[in-house]
Formats: structure tokens, C-alpha cells, sequence
């Protein structure tokens, strides 16, 4: 790897050596410096475009330019006359100014090149030809090239250091602005032009009177040919593994024009290949339109899904099937319909092997060596519609519905070093209906109105079996007595059938009052009704027709559960908003009535109490793309049903808990500070985020063990947890060269309480990850990177310490204009802190071959875990425990594709 890379900079430099640099300043004819006009070098012996600038606040611009060559020197600013001159270069560097005249622009000089990147208000338009050099297939492998725009470790875009949020493709949303379908799927050869929508706003009335500072979306310009017509692509493949037959079909068309758009997405292969994880699709929103400004009050309803062994990614055998569609109709300019359909079916092998220590020595606690297999089933169904009507200007309404039902099994088996062997079994078949209304009406020039409702409907009937064998030689026979089970049997059959239904209304309506062209007020009433009610029944199942439902020694003998809870929050905001020059100020608070209640066992317990809860922001704009944000805000935290609930319940057969009635809320400082600059004269791009928060009465577990069989109940610690996050990314761009450093520090305290005893556990994680990568369109490209991070932990007396290194080049090739040849390779290595490490490498690679870049057909020879590693390696700690696991992969998979163009 260090080998590589010393070639790499060496070539580099070589390159670098052989430029001279062409600098000055743009100015009109007033000598006035002109900011964001485009400065371009042709190259005429080569006729392509060498090398570009975008001048400064001060009208300064830079170029890098090979020595003794001629340049035609092109010059454009919007509403100036363009300018064409002539320009050679010998051996040493060149300083010239450029002076733009008025004049007709219809008689301008016809630019011979697009620009690469242009600015328009607080649009940053990307030309994507200009970024492409033949490799690309895919819309991310676009956007990874481009100054500013990162593809991060979630998939998800970010932009200056900022989450894209909204995703939309000539103008429309792309399931409902979803980043990562687009970015797997959207062929590269459509795009033509991608814009980075900065300060966006989904609601024109509300731009003038919120910050939208945060707030990015991307919208995808296609290709003319694109629209009118189905583009895209279908690919098809098969291979052969030591097990099975492999096969892929992934058909991905799109149509697009004026007044509809359709597009689908299929999936259908056992290789792992995912256009959408479970995950992705679990955490998938719907697009659902963000609150303009969150009350300061977050209620948790709790996730009753299943926690699946290992993510899709990371299996003995993965099967998948995808089918996902999505259509916008617009009969008119007033009013647009969209919706989308997504299923989803998989199936998975899966194995694992773990070490777990547990948090302190001294508490008796013994280690524990397991070994898991799993067989997991996962279907799920999504379906939103959408509708927006706007008649005109000042009205605007809009409604979305989404309904999501899955269906998920899993099938588990389980040798322990101290309980034995077990076999488990968890099934659920969660529904939800999720609705939004929001209408904004300008009543005039200084008064606007918004309101915006919200309703959620879940229902979750999570079911959970475990066979625990005859080898556990009286482990479990402790914990068996304490739940009241019948301890004659030769195996215990437990059971468990909950249900949790959740309503929830969360509705507000916010006046705005601009005062002047640099204040306004906002005067927000909202309220929050949530209803939760959870059953559950545990039982012991002894033969057939027998079961027998256990009296605990504990908890007073309580084993099931009828718990009503019922929340309301009905608040009252004010926030005040001023600009002054560079400085944006909004201070607020919110006063709250809250009311809650619990009923169970005969009993009601009630909260009823007022809090007043401040927030301020304020912006300091030091330039167009450089500012400087500090936000402060107050939370109510409030906990989900299943944590007020008395009786026991079974999390896993190693795992109970009991709840607590008069739980209170728990309150929260958060702190943070963000600063961001994209300077597009030296595409120089930095972002820093620094957050602190502070939870104060957090609901806190009492844990205790009998061997590794833990019992939890809960209660409001004084002990106040707290967190720290900071992270950086600078980011700069040399010619052809792009140079980036991120770093990520996190600190977290937290309070834990086991076998009576409390203790304070500190973590502390460094990551830097440092990244050369090229751009050339004619040679081939690298991109070289290094993750060096350290994870210090501290749990009662224990301390442990890992430190990751994890070295990977990607490499890329267009060859002869018809082979693509692409390979990436990473290295990881996991130093235990003790004088023991783990390693682990990742090779794979493609090589494909196209008659010319506009044919219709592509043949592909792919190759995955070309070294055949069994298994990846991962340590990590949570506040019980540390441990190692081991988690088994897919073997070498070697597979034909055929790939057509529509």
C-alpha cells in the first residue's frame, strides 16, 4: 500500500511540475472586480477544455496550464459581453487581468465550452460531462467527483457538509426525494446537468420568514432525449458458486416528461447485490414534508421490529427480491399528484461467533462465548400518495398518506458457553398508517399563515419463542424459579405474545408577522395527543395442549401486561427573527402544558405539570458560501408504553424487564455549532460541526445478572449524561487532484446501575480518514484512502482500548474507449489493545466491455471477495459489555452480465 501510494505522489507531482500557473483579476469597465464570472482554457492543439476558474469576492482567478501551449481564453459573467482571447504559455507563470464590456449579448462570443460549475443565486449548477471520463455507470459515480458533493458512509449525499434531503429529476420528486435510490440507480449517461438547490425551501410563502440555511436538495437535469420517451437500463446475469447456481435481474426504466413521470426499479438476485437494504427501506420516510420548527417536546413510541442478526450485507446466503414504482401526474400548473410502491422480500443465512466480557470483573459476571446461526425471512409492502394544490400564489395545500406492513420471521439457534444451547424463534407483522395535511395561505404582504397536522397509526404484534436445551446444567434454572416456570421439565418451552398500538396527532398552527424587510415575528399553537396500549403475555409451554402461565417471585408475582398511556402537549410559541448585516438572530421559547397518565392493574398514575423551553439560533454570514451558525435548545424527552409497563417482559430469553409507572420526562441541553465555506476560486470546501448535549432525570436502567441472564427495571437517574460530538471535513481540489481530511471525535458519559452498584461508563472515539483521489478524462483514475481510529472505553474497573486501521485504493480505467475495468481493495486491521489484532481484506473487481460509450449493449465479468474470505472481524463495546465478533460472508462470487441500454 505505501508503495502505491509513493508511485501515486510521484506521478502527481511530475504532473503538477509540468503546469505553470495562469492568475489575475476580472474586472468591468468601471475597474469594479467582478465575483462568480468564468474564466476557460481550450487547449486548440487538443481542442478540449484544460482548465477553468471562478473569480473570488475580489474578481481573483487562477488557472493550471501546461507549458509551451496555446490556449483559447474564454471569459463570461451573466449580463457582460463575453470575451474570446488567445493566450500562449512558455516556461514560467503568467499574470494577466481581464477587463468585460457592456454590450449586446446576442452578439456575444458563442462559448466553445460549458462551464464546469456555475453560480446562480444560490444555485451551484454542475455540468456532469465535464466531470465524467467513461467509468461512470451509476448517478453516485458522478456526484463522487464533483467539488463539494461526498457520498457518505450511509449512502446518503451531503453537500458543503450538509445532508441532502431532497432529490428530484427535472424538477420532480424521485421517490418522494429518496437520495439513495437515485444515486444506485439513475444511469450516469442521462444526467446532464445536476443542481445543488441551496437555502431550499419546499414552501415559497414560508422562504422569507424561516431559515433555510441548512436546507439542501439536488435536482437532476436530463440529457435532451432523456424526456418523452423510457431510458434507462436492464441487467442480467449468472455465475456459479461451491453451493449454489447465481443469477441477477435488475431492470431500472424511467420515463419523463412535461405532465407525468413513471419510474421502476427491479431487484431480483441471490449475490447480495442490494438496490435497497431492509434497513434503507425501515428507516425509508416517505418524503414526508419537515416541520418548520420542532416544538421542544420528543415523545418516543418505541420500535417493537425485529433485530435481526446481521444487516443484509454481511450473510452466508443472501436472496433478494425488489419491485418498486413510482409515477408524478401534473394535468396543471396548480395541481400535482405523486405516490409511490415498494416491496421488498428476502431471504437470509447468517452466522456469527462473539467474546463478551462484561462491564466490570469485580461484579462476578462471567464471560461468555457464543455461537449463532440464523434463517430470516423479511417482506415488506410501502405505499404513499401524494397531492399538491396551488392555485395561486398565496395558497397552497398539500396531503400525503403512507401506509407500510411487513411481514418478519426469524429462525435462531444459539450455543452459549454458559446457558448451552437454544433454539428461538421471532415473528411480527407490524402495519402503520401515517397521514399529513398542510396549508399555507399568504394573507398579505406581511401576514402569512401555515398549519400543518400529522397523524400516525402503528400497529405491532411482536411473538417470541426459545427452546433452551438440557445442556444449560442448571444456569438457567435460577432465573426459571425467579419467573414462577415449572423446573421439572426436561426443556423450557417460553413464550411471549405482545401487542402495542400507538395513535398519535401531532397538529400546530404558525402565524408570521414581517415587520420589516429584516424582522419578523413567528406566533406558533400546537398541540401533541399520543394514546398507547400495550399486552403482553408470557407463558411456559409443557406439552401438547399444557401451558402454564408463571406467578414471578418478583415484581409482585406480575408476568403480563394491560397498559393504557395517554400523553398531551399543547403548547404556545414565540420566536422573533432579525437581520443585521452579517448577523442573523432568532431567539424563542415555548411554553408547555403536559399531561399524562398510565393505567394498569387497577391503577392510574398521573404527571400534570407546565416548562417553559427556550431556543435561540444565530447566524453570522461572512460570506455567500462561508458562515458561522450557534444553536442552543431545550427538550422534553418522554419515554414509549413498554418502559411504564409493570409486568415482566421478555426481550429475549436472557433479557427481562419490568417497568415503572411514575417515570418522569427527562430534560435535555443541546448545544451545537456549525460552520461551513465552499470557496469556488481554489475549491477549497470545509465543514466543522461541534454539539454538546446534556440529559438531565434520563431514564436510566437497573440491571441485574444471575450468570448472563439479566433482570432491568427503570427509573429517572440524577446522575446527568452527557455527549460530545465534533466533526471536520476540509476538502481542496489541485487541477486534476483532490485532496480530504475528515475527522470525527465523540465523548459520552453515561451512568449505568448493576447488581446495586453504580458506575460511570466514558467512551471515546477518534477517526481520521485522509483521501487523494484524481479526475483525469483521458488517464486512468485512483482514489487512495486510510482510516486510522481509536475507541477508548471505560466501564467500572475495566478498560479496553481498539484501534482500527483500514488502508483501500479504488482504481478505475477507460481503455481503448471500450473496456472499463474497475477494482476496489481494502485492508483492515483491528489491534485489540492487548498485543493481540484481527485483519480482514476486501478485493473486488469488474471488467466491461461496450463497443462505443452510445451502444446499446455491455458485457461484464464481475468478481466479489476475490480473496475468499470467510468472515470480517468487529469489536466494538455498549454499556454492559465489550466484545469481539466474528460475522461469516458470502464467498467468492464470480458472475456474467449482460447489461442493454434503452
Amino acid at each position: 500500500m505505501k508503495k502505491i501510494l509513493c508511485i501515486f505522489l510521484f506521478l502527481a507531482a511530475n504532473c503538477t511540475f509540468a503546469q505553470i500557473k495562469l492568475e489575475g483579476v476580472v474586472k468591468d469597465s468601471l475597474n469594479k472586480p467582478l465575483e462568480l464570472a468564468n474564466v476557460i482554457a481550450i487547449n486548440k492543439e487538443t481542442g478540449t477544455l484544460e482548465s477553468y476558474s471562478i473569480t473570488d469576492a475580489l474578481g481573483k482567478y487562477k488557472l493550471a496550464l501546461s507549458k509551451n501551449s496555446t490556449y483559447k481564453m474564454q471569459v463570461s459573467y451573466i449580463g457582460l459581453k463575453n470575451l474570446e482571447q488567445t493566450l500562449s504559455t512558455k516556461e514560467v507563470d503568467i499574470a494577466k487581468d481581464f477587463v468585460m464590456k457592456e454590450g449586446n449579448t446576442l452578439d456575444a462570443v458563442k462559448l466553445t465550452y460549458e462551464m464546469p460549475v456555475t453560480v446562480r443565486g444560490d444555485t451551484l449548477i454542475y455540468n456532469a460531462d465535464s466531470f465524467k471520463n467513461g467509468t461512470e455507470r451509476k448517478l453516485e459515480d458522478v456526484l463522487e467527483k464533483l467539488p463539494g458533493v461526498e457520498i457518505n458512509e450511509d449512502g446518503q449525499i451531503e453537500v458543503e457538509g450538509k445532508v441532502v434531503t431532497k432529490l428530484m429529476v427535472n424538477g420532480k420528486d424521485f421517490f418522494d426525494g429518496d437520495t439513495k435510490l437515485a444515486t444506485k440507480n439513475i444511469p450516469s449517461k442521462a444526467v446532464d446537468k445536476i443542481e445543488v438547490l441551496r437555502n431550499y425551501s419546499e414552501v415559497s410563502q414560508l422562504r422569507s420568514v424561516s431559515n433555510n440555511q441548512d436546507n439542501v436538495a439536488i435536482n437532476i437535469k436530463l440529457k435532451e432525449g432523456k424526456e418523452n420517451f423510457w431510458f434507462g437500463n436492464i441487467t442480467a446475469g449468472s455465475g456459479a458458486s461451491p453451493d449454489n447456481e447465481l443469477y441477477l435481474f435488475q431492470p431500472k426504466l424511467f420515463y419523463y416528461s412535461p405532465k407525468y413521470s413513471i419510474n421502476f426499479i427491479g431487484d431480483l438476485n441471490n449475490i447480495g447485490e442490494l438496490a435497497l437494504s431492509r434497513r434503507d427501506i425501515r428507516n425509508f420516510g416517505g418524503g414526508f414534508r419537515a416541520p418548520s420548527r420542532s416544538s421542544g417536546t420528543n415523545i418516543n413510541l418505541g420500535d417493537n421490529s425485529l433485530n435481526f442478526l446481521t444487516s443484509q450485507q454481511n450473510a452466508l446466503e443472501i436472496e433478494n427480491k425488489l419491485a418498486t414504482g413510482n409515477f408524478s401526474y401534473s394535468p396543471n400548473e396548480a395541481l400535482d399528484f405523486s405516490g409511490f410502491l415498494i416491496y421488498n422480500s428476502s431471504r437470509i443465512l447468517s452466522k456469527q461467533t462473539s467474546f463478551v466480557q462484561y462491564t466490570d470483573p469485580e461484579l462476578g459476571i462471567p464471560d461468555e462465548a457464543t455461537e449463532q446461526r440464523s434463517r430470516e425471512r423479511s417482506d415488506q409492502v410501502l405505499l404513499k400518495l401524494s397531492t399538491s394544490y396551488q392555485p395561486n400564489v398565496n395558497n397552497q395545500l398539500d396531503y400525503d398518506v403512507l401506509g407500510r406492513i411487513s411481514n418478519d420471521r426469524q429462525n435462531q439457534s444459539v450455543f452459549s458457553s454458559v446457558i448451552g444451547s437454544t433454539n428461538q424463534l421471532d415473528e411480527v407483522t407490524p402495519f402503520s398508517i401515517n397521514q399529513n395535511i398542510n396549508y399555507y395561505y399568504t394573507i398579505n404582504e406581511t401576514n402569512i399563515l401555515a398549519f400543518e397536522a400529522q397523524h400516525l397509526f402503528k400497529n405491532e404484534d411482536p411473538f417470541y419463542n426459545a427452546t433452551l436445551g438440557n445442556e444449560q446444567n442448571g444456569a438457567f434454572d435460577t432465573t426459571a424459579e425467579a419467573l414462577g416456570l415449572d423446573t421439572s421439565v426436561e426443556n423450557y418451552n417460553l413464550n411471549q405474545n405482545r401487542q402495542i398500538k400507538s395513535n398519535q396527532l401531532d397538529a400546530k398552527l404558525d402565524y408570521y408577522n414581517i415587520l420589516n424587510a429584516k424582522s419578523n415575528i413567528n406566533i406558533t399553537l400546537g398541540t401533541i395527543l399520543s394514546r398507547q396500549e400495550f399486552n403482553s403475555n408470557l407463558f411456559q409451554f409443557l406439552g401438547p395442549g399444557l401451558t402454564l402461565n408463571p406467578t414471578p417471585t418478583f415484581n409482585d408475582g406480575r408476568a403480563t401486561n394491560d397498559t393504557e398511556y395517554n400523553f398531551s402537549d399543547i403548547y404556545l410559541g414565540v420566536h422573533y427573527r432579525l437581520k443585521s448585516g452579517k448577523f442573523t438572530f432568532t431567539p424563542g421559547f415555548s411554553v408547555h402544558a403536559y399531561g399524562n397518565n398510565n393505567s394498569q392493574f387497577g391503577e392510574t398514575y398521573k404527571d400534570n405539570f407546565f416548562r417553559v423551553l427556550p431556543d435561540f439560533e444565530t447566524r453570522i454570514q461572512f460570506k455567500k458560501s462561508e458562515a458561522l451558525t450557534l444553536r442552543y435548545n431545550m427538550q422534553n424527552q418522554f419515554t414509549d408504553v413498554t418502559r411504564l409497563a409493570e409486568g415482566v417482559v421478555m426481550n429475549n430469553f436472557n433479557s427481562y424487564q419490568f417497568g415503572e409507572p411514575n417515570l418522569q420526562n427527562a430534560l435535555s441541553h443541546n448545544v451545537s455549532l456549525v460552520y461551513t465555506s465552499f470557496n469556488l476560486f481554489n475549491y477549497t470546501n470545509v465543514f466543522a460541526r461541534a454539539s454538546y448535549s446534556s440529559n438531565i432525570d434520563q431514564i436510566r436502567g437497573l440491571t441485574n445478572f444471575e450468570n448472563v441472564i439479566r433482570t432491568s427495571t427503570f427509573f429517572n437517574s440524577n446522575f446527568a449524561d452527557e455527549n460530545v460530538n465534533v466533526f471536520g471535513r476540509v476538502q481542496r481540489t489541485f487541477g486534476k487532484i483532490r485532496g480530504s481530511l475528515n475527522a470525527r471525535f465523540n465523548y459520552s458519559k453515561i451512568n449505568q446501575f448493576i447488581q446495586g452498584q453504580q458506575s460511570l461508563n466514558e467512551g471515546y472515539t477518534q477517526t481520521y480518514t485522509p483521501e487523494v483521489r484524481t479526475n483525469y478524462k483521458e488517464a486512468p483514475n485512483v482514489s487512495l484512502s486510510y482510516r486510522y481510529s481509536v475507541t477508548n472505553n471505560t466501564q467500572g474497573s475495566r478498560k479496553t482500548k481498539f484501534v482500527t486501521t483500514a488502508p483501500s485504493i479504488d482504481f478505475d480505467a477507460y481503455i481503448l474507449k471500450r473496456l472499463t475495468f474497475r477494482t476496489d481493495y481494502t485492508y483492515t486491521n483491528q489491534d485489540l489493545g492487548d498485543g493481540e489484532s484481527q485483519s480482514f481484506q476486501t478485493w473486488n473487481a469488474s471488467l466491461a466491455y461496450r463497443k462505443d460509450k452510445d451502444a446499446k449493449w455491455e458485457y461484464e465479468i464481475k468478481a466479489t471477495n476475490i480473496l475468499d474470505i470467510s468472515s470480517q472481524v468487529r469489536n466494538s463495546a455498549n454499556n454492559l459489555s465489550v466484545f469481539t465478533s466474528e460475522t461469516f460472508i458470502q464467498p467468492r462470487f464470480v458472475t456474467f452480465r449482460f447489461v442493454y441500454s434503452l
